[in-house]
């Protein structure tokens, strides 16, 4: 889910091609490597973890979740 996520951020960054852009290209090249850390891969992994003990797991995945929430994701 982590690569669905990272895979939208690029191909959106893709897309970022005006000086203005620069500065929220940047922001999200951030946001991609704090998903490749292997500390975000740890927690994200605790808290998969977590919400299985607590029966609150849910389809769609967090990074996927907050890539979506920016990017908007398409409807299926």
């Amino acid at each position: 889910d982590t690569d669905r996520a990272l895979v939208l951020l690029e191909e959106y960054c893709k897309k970022l091609r005006k000086p203005e852009e620069q500065q929220l290209k940047k922001a999200i090249r951030k946001v991609m490597g704090i998903f490749k850390s292997s500390l975000f891969q740890a927690l994200l992994g605790s808290f998969k973890k977590k919400a299985t003990r607590h029966g609150t797991t849910s389809h769609t995945s967090l990074p996927e979740a907050l890539a979506c929430d920016v990017l908007g994701c398409p409807k299926d």
